[in-house]
């Protein structure tokens, strides 16, 4: 369990944040804590979709259940959280 730095790039957001989120968390845990900052603020709810989160870049999907220690993510990599049908 420990604090862990990264860049979040929400979709329909025009602003990247920095998101403190801990290793033990799921990545529906980290896009929660990314959707925190983005969603309401600057970005519409979206009622119905769920938040997936992967690399910048990538166009694969980390699974949900994952958590953030077990994955290949750097401290302040860039992440993209994107709105999906359940």
């Amino acid at each position: 369990m420990a604090l862990f730095p990264v860049i979040s790039n929400f979709q329909y957001d025009f602003v990247l944040q920095l998101v403190a989120v801990d290793t033990d968390h799921s990545m529906d845990e980290v896009a929660a804590a990314a959707a925190h900052h983005s969603v309401g603020r600057r970005v519409a709810p979206q009622p119905g979709k769920v938040i997936r989160v992967r690399r910048q870049g990538s166009e694969i999907f980390y699974p949900r259940q994952a958590k953030l220690g077990e994955t290949d993510i750097k401290p302040m990599e860039a992440l993209e959280f994107i709105f999906c049908d359940d």
